[in-house]
């Protein structure tokens, strides 16, 4: 397979995904960012049910790569620094369990490197608190309903979008803006 074609599917949890998938976008080497759930019980659930907490699932997106321009640890890295991975089942406002930090890994390989990422940043002490990630196998991933995908694209002047969206894409671009696309 040509460089160019290689893919590889991380799966992230952090908290709500209108938040992680305009980042990961951005980046150069990820191909296709989706919103989604994953890691509960049944089948396709709907944004209403993973929101009741009853289904088990996380709010997340599945990221298709080139790992030969960006590695699984890089896309990390990116993780680790867009949401805080300290507060177990939250992030800011939103609380429950569809809001948990988890690193759902496809492969052996994922798994190493999501273990050995999470005891770096721990031994690195750049949070107040722990790391409470969760690194788990990936199961199934359902795509969220169509107005999620591209919604802060679509609705910046919402105000979700402009109090919470908006100023983390402008510290990301700003900590990563040589690892943008063009």
């Amino acid at each position: 397979m040509q460089e160019n074609q290689q893919r590889e599917t991380a799966t992230l949890a952090g908290g709500c995904f209108w938040c992680l998938e305009p980042v990961f976008d951005q980046l150069k080497g990820v191909i296709q960012v989706v919103p989604g759930y994953t890691g509960g019980e049944g089948c396709n659930p709907t944004y209403r049910e993973v929101c009741s907490g009853t289904t088990g699932h996380a709010e997340a997106v599945q990221i298709i790569f080139n790992p030969h321009l960006i590695s699984f640890e890089e896309l990390l890295e990116v993780f680790f620094n867009v949401h805080d991975p300290t507060t177990l089942n939250r992030q800011g406002a939103d609380v429950g369990t569809q809001y948990r930090s988890a690193i759902f890994y496809h492969t052996e390989d994922q798994w190493r490197t999501a273990e050995n990422f999470v005891k770096k940043v721990n031994e690195q002490n750049l949070w107040n608190n722990p790391i409470v990630t969760e690194v788990v196998p990936f199961t199934n991933f359902y795509p969220a309903e169509d107005y999620h995908h591209g919604y802060y694209r679509q609705n910046p002047e919402q105000g979700y979008c402009c109090a919470v969206i908006t100023p983390k894409i402008s510290k990301f671009q700003k900590k990563y803006e040589d690892r943008l696309k063009k």
